[in-house]
């Protein structure tokens, strides 16, 4: 009888053991990857330097945060990094050519991720337009926008007070980009976590028909997750053109698979029903330490750029082989 109850008392270690390390892996990933980082390069822990990875990273943060809100409905957005672009250069628009005080086209910024988000979840909500093909065709839209204003030239000149926005501390201690990164992570995470929108998103991307049949506005739901995604990504757009000053043609190429990336790395999946916020901020914090790890490393950029997309296929690889394994 006792080796029996050792020997259940073991397992029952085994099994919290083995819990804990499943629901904590890239929180140890990450760790462990700051650790490696630090023993290679001993700037790598500095505090200049890692203030330096979240700046550069608040974007690509926010844009994270709208983009696990659809993909936990089970959809995509595409389109993240050419709309931050059409935002910034219509924003710079505003500012340079229209004679808008900063303030108020930032606004307008804001306005305009969220009527595209909106534009792209009636379409996909209520048309049952397929999201890959309604975010791969604004894709193109937004960015040929951008190209079509910009005429391929860059709106530099914007005022410096603006830039505080971008590259400046609060009390000359706490960056100003990070704050608002922080504060739309916590929005994000009250919705998700404490909200009937957030259960109803988790229940949508888990079973449609059964949410529909308990009687939630689906539809609704559906845009309003699109919404917030618009949202984020003209919020993330005032973050861009505060950090460079200018608005350029270039901006934003490459987004989508950084914040798709960061969202399935940190837990999100793409089956739909899963994702976290914190979760998604600890999958941004991934992919900007490995390019900063790679930076200070001096690995050549193009091999930075495959590490970063064997690390998102594997993310998925992991995310698909756990959907079976629970299908099972």
């Amino acid at each position: 009888m006792k080796k029996a109850a050792t020997y259940s008392a073991d397992l029952g270690k085994k099994t919290l053991v083995s819990n804990f390390l499943a629901r904590n892996m890239m929180l140890i990933a990450l760790i462990g990857l700051c650790a490696l980082l630090a023993v290679l390069n001993s700037r790598f822990l500095t505090v200049t330097n890692l203030y330096n990875v979240l700046i550069q990273n608040t974007t690509v943060g926010i844009v994270a945060i709208g983009m696990t809100f659809v993909i936990i409905t089970a959809g995509i957005d595409l389109s993240v990094g050419s709309v931050v672009a059409l935002c910034s250069a219509l924003g710079a628009g505003m500012i340079k050519h229209g004679g808008l005080p900063w303030g108020f086209a930032f606004v307008g910024m804001v306005a305009i991720g969220i009527g595209i988000g909106f534009s792209q979840g009636l379409l996909i909500s209520r048309v049952k337009m397929p999201a890959f093909i309604v975010t791969l065709g604004m894709m193109g839209i937004a960015r040929g926008l951008t190209m079509v204003y910009l005429q391929g030239m860059t709106i530099a000149g914007l005022p410096k007070e603006m830039q505080f926005v971008g590259n400046g501390y609060i009390g000359g201690v706490v960056p100003t980009a990070v704050v608002i990164l922080l504060s739309v992570f916590i929005v994000g995470f009250y919705l998700l976590k404490y909200t009937s929108f957030g259960r109803a998103l988790y229940s949508l991307g888990g079973n449609r028909e059964a949410t529909e049949l308990s009687g939630i506005n689906v539809k609704r739901v559906e845009t309003m997750a699109y919404t917030f995604n618009g949202m984020a990504c003209g919020i993330g757009a005032i973050i861009l053109i505060s950090r460079l000053g200018s608005a350029i043609t270039t901006a934003g190429e490459g987004l989508e698979l950084d914040a798709i990336g960061a969202a399935v790395i940190g837990g999100a999946s793409l089956s739909g029903g899963r994702g976290t916020m914190l979760g998604t901020f600890i999958g941004v914090m991934i992919l900007g330490v490995l390019n900063n790890g790679m930076n200070i490393l001096n690995v050549d950029p193009f091999f930075s750029d495959t590490v970063r997309g064997i690390v998102i296929i594997v993310a998925v690889l992991i995310d698909t082989l756990r959907t079976r394994s629970e299908v099972k």
